[in-house]
C-alpha cells in the first residue's frame, strides 16, 4: 500500500541513527568495556546486556544510563582485578558520549531541505535524555528544519497517541520514520499511523526486533527515498 500523501500532515523523524549517527560510537565504549572483562567472563556483551536490561525500569535510555551500567558491569565482573586507572579510563570514554559531534548522516540534511517545500509538518520524535538530545540536535544544526521537537523517554504505543494529539492529527495522518523496528515502527504501526524504516548499520542489543510486514509499512536504505515516495 503507498503511503496516503493526500491525507499526510506530519512526518516524525527519530533523531539517533536516523538523522546521525549513535550506536557505532557507543560500539566503541562497549569493545572497551568487552576487552577489559573478557578474561573475567564467557560472554561480555551478554553480561552488559543483563546490566542494561535491570537498570532500563530505573534509568531509561541515553549516555548517563549507558555510563552507569558500563561501570557497574565492569565493577561485577572485573571487580578488584580491575586498576583504578582502568576504570577512570573507561568511564573517561563513556562521558565523550556526551560530545557526540552528530553529523547528520549522508542525504539527511538535503532531504529535510527539499521537504520544506513540501505540503506536511516536520518534526523530531526520539528518546534519550532530554539535555543531551537537545545537545545533539543543536550540534546537528538540524533544528532549523523541524516545528516541533519531543524527547520522551520511551516510544510506546501511549506515546505515540500522545503525540498524535499534541499535533492535532489522526494517527492515519502522521508519518514516522526511524531506524528501530522496535520503537519506531511498530508502535506507529500499532497505532494506525504510517511509517517508513530505513535501517542502522549497527543496531543496539535492546533493540533488536523480528522483521516486520505490514501494508502501512514503507522500507528504504536511502534517506532521499523519502521525496519519492511523497
Amino acid at each position: 500500500m503507498k503511503i496516503d500523501v493526500r491525507n499526510l500532515r506530519v512526518i516524525a523523524f527519530d533523531a539517533d541513527d536516523t538523522l546521525w549517527d549513535c550506536q557505532s560510537h557507543f560500539e566503541e565504549v562497549e569493545k572497551h568495556l568487552y576487552d577489559l572483562i573478557a578474561p573475567y567472563c564467557d560472554a561480555p556483551a551478554h553480561e552488559l546486556f543483563v546490566t542494561e536490561s535491570g537498570n532500563m525500569a530505573d534509568l531509561g535510555y541515553g549516555c548517563k544510563a549507558f555510563t552507569i551500567s558500563i561501570i557497574e558491569t565492569a565493577l561485577r565482573v572485573g571487580g578488584a582485578h580491575l586498576s583504578h586507572t582502568q576504570l577512570a579510563e573507561l568511564l573517561a570514554h563513556s562521558k565523550q558520549l556526551l560530545h557526540l559531534p552528530a553529523t547528520p548522516l549522508p542525504e539527511v540534511e538535503e532531504t529535510l531541505q527539499r521537504l520544506q517545500a513540501y505540503p506536511y509538518r516536520l518534526v523530531v520524535f526520539t528518546k534519550g535524555e532530554l539535555q543531551d538530545q537537545e545537545n545533539k540536535l543543536y550540534r546537528s544544526h538540524l533544528d532549523k528544519y523541524f516545528s516541533h521537537v519531543e524527547i520522551t523517554s520511551n516510544k510506546t504505543e501511549t506515546e505515540f497517541s500522545l503525540l498524535c494529539e499534541r499535533l492535532e492529527v489522526q494517527p492515519s495522518q502522521f508519518l514516522m520514520v526511524g531506524n528501530s523496528l522496535k520503537s519506531d515502527i511498530a508502535p506507529a504501526l500499532n497505532i494506525g499511523a504510517w511509517a517508513i524504516h530505513i535501517p542502522f548499520h549497527v543496531t543496539w542489543q535492546l533493540e533488536h526486533s523480528e522483521d516486520i510486514e505490514h501494508p502501512r509499512l514503507t522500507k528504504i536504505t536511502h534517506f532521499n527515498e523519502i521525496l519519492k515516495l511523497l
